[in-house]
């Protein structure tokens, strides 16, 4: 779904047949401005998406920029100032608002875990635990806080999970069912296998042809061992039960990259608002 779409898809779900509100009290001509207010400190996202909104709306519709996506804001400053027809601005506000507070919280949470580990080469990355049909938006804000994105889907790469593993029977045989795959269907695809302990690290070392090695609720002593085990050979991702508390004890056993899903579902959105500004 492109952002075409997915504006409309959202404006339907919320207007239907009509915003009847603004229809029987606001005059189809009626001309304003309205100014979006930051009422809480984060970090900002979703502004480009705000004017897309407003623009699919009212393709004339001017703004002012007070701010940019991946700025730090303060409680009582402004985003930015929208000029259009009235029944644009209240069409669009719940819309515009419902996308921003949530993509800034996710803004917010993900530069809190950067910033916790910004001494070390560890990179925070984001899951799949995504709200179904926002993915690319909230995927949008991990960048615009300083994450940086895993895979986008189930089509993108693949990642040899537990359940794929034993499924299958065993790591060597996901491995080489996976690469036969690959080659037969011409798919240039990375190759990401999670691990349990440090046995099944030295299993896919063993098997090889992978890209990354997911080391997954492992104690940081235990990720500092498969570390040096893996030697440089593969990437590492350390995932599971990793928190702000102690992603710190993660980053220094050297690991590649966090993965972190709390960044997207433990997010809590900002508080923003859209007030009219009287002409």
């Amino acid at each position: 779904m492109n952002t075409r779409e997915f504006i409309e898809a959202a404006l339907q779900e919320d207007v239907e047949n009509g915003d009847y509100s603004t229809l029987a009290s606001i005059p189809a001509d009626a001309k304003g401005k309205a100014v979006l207010k930051i009422k809480e400190n984060g970090i900002i996202a979703g502004i480009d998406l705000a004017a897309e909104i407003f623009r699919f709306l009212e393709a004339g519709a001017t703004f002012t920029f007070f701010k940019k996506d991946g700025d730090r804001v303060s409680n009582g400053e402004a985003a930015f100032e929208v000029s259009a027809s009235v029944h644009t601005i209240l069409k669009a506000e719940r819309l515009v608002l419902n996308c921003m507070q949530r993509m800034s919280g996710i803004a917010t949470l993900t530069g809190k875990y950067v910033d916790a580990i910004k001494g070390y080469p560890t990179k925070i990355l984001d899951t799949r635990k995504t709200t179904p049909l926002f993915r690319a938006y909230e995927k949008e804000a991990v960048r615009i806080g300083g994450g940086l994105n895993h895979r986008m889907g189930l089509y993108d790469m693949v990642m040899l999970k537990d359940n794929h593993i034993d499924f299958c029977g065993g790591i060597r045989q996901a491995i080489e069912n996976t690469c036969d795959y690959l080659k037969k269907n011409a798919l240039n695809l990375k190759i990401e296998v999670e691990t349990r302990n440090i046995d099944d690290v030295k299993q896919v070392l063993a098997v090889g042809k992978i890209d990354r090695i997911m080391l997954d609720n492992y104690t940081p002593d235990q990720i500092e061992e498969a570390v040096t085990l893996i030697g440089g050979k593969y990437e590492t991702e350390a995932s599971g039960g990793i928190t702000l508390d102690n992603i710190v004890a993660y980053a220094r056993t050297g690991v590649d990259f966090i993965s972190v899903g709390a960044i997207i579902h433990h997010a809590v959105s900002m508080d923003l608002s859209l007030k009219a500004q009287i002409l």
